[in-house]
């Protein structure tokens, strides 16, 4: 009869049943302390510890560095300064390779391997120019700009300006314009009567001797010219400068800077010099005169 009102006691009922719990001492058998449980209170014990120590297992995780120790856990901070070591190691790979290409062009022209002039002729021939003058004729303003230096004779250096000298060109002592690459020779047959020289941007242009700037002016062609006329009838001319300092009549001493050296006028494709030498009328070599590098 016991057992069966026992089966009939509901979930709750067996939930909340009292029992007693109690130390005895091993020896005298003496009570020494007594707990009233039910199952339900053990059950709200046992999940209350354990709810305890899984919020203290996350936060340990969260706000300690102890994630860290985690497999395949990382800060969000690590991953972007990872990523940022990537992006700049990446980026000095790329600065390193460049530098090396640099340096072995640089050991190449030093040893003779490559000409300097194939770099500035890759240019040229791409752009289907050969240099910075057409040859095959010589335009009406860079007529005109010859024709009013070589007539005009109250710029004909006669006065005590500039000191006489020996009547041969080889005694003047000619100052380097520039220093740099020769990119297109002296061509009397092809109409192109000077030197292009390739030099580093901003480079500044000096007076090749002592005179008077005869033009410093702009040409569609050629841009801005500088015209110099010096004693014995010798006259310097320097193209496709970007800026020029020095005005129509001033009086400059070899050395001097003059301009600094561009890439303006329609007859260019890059940051050149083109520099001519005339004697009573007829042009010179400037190489047979000049080393430029």
């Amino acid at each position: 009869m016991a057992e069966k009102e026992k089966k009939k006691r509901t979930l709750w009922e067996r939930l909340t049943a009292p029992y007693r719990l109690v130390l005895l001492n091993d020896e005298t058998f003496e009570e020494v302390t007594s707990f009233r449980l039910t199952r339900m209170n053990v059950y709200v014990l046992a999940s209350t510890i354990f709810v305890i120590l899984v919020l203290v297992t996350v936060s340990a995780i969260v706000y300690t560095p102890m994630k860290e120790y985690i497999p395949g856990y990382a800060d969000v901070n690590m991953r972007r300064n990872v990523m940022d070591l990537a992006m700049r190691s990446d980026s000095l790979e790329k600065k390193l390779q460049s530098n090396d290409r640099y340096l072995q062009n640089i050991r190449r022209i030093i040893n003779g391997d490559v000409p300097v002039t194939s770099v500035y002729d890759t240019i040229t021939a791409s752009s289907g120019k050969y240099d910075s003058i057409k040859l095959d004729r010589v335009s009406p303003a860079e007529q005109e700009l010859r024709s009013q230096v070589e007539d005009e004779e109250k710029f004909r250096v006669n006065n005590s300006n500039v000191a006489n000298t020996a009547s041969s060109i080889r005694s003047f002592h000619f100052f380097t314009p520039v220093k740099g690459y020769i990119t297109a020779p002296f061509d009397s047959k092809k109409e192109h009567y000077g030197v292009d020289i390739v030099a580093p941007l901003n480079e500044p242009i000096k007076a090749t001797l002592d005179g008077i700037v005869v033009f410093a002016g702009w040409t569609v062609e050629t841009g801005n010219v500088i015209a110099i006329q010096h004693e014995n009838n010798l006259l310097s001319i320097y193209k496709h400068n970007s800026v020029l300092l020095k005005q129509q009549g001033d009086f400059v001493k070899a050395g001097d800077v003059i301009a600094i050296i561009g890439n303006t006028g329609e007859l260019t494709t890059g940051p050149h010099l083109h520099f001519e030498i005339w004697y009573k009328g007829l042009p010179l070599n400037p190489s047979d005169y000049i080393v430029f590098n």
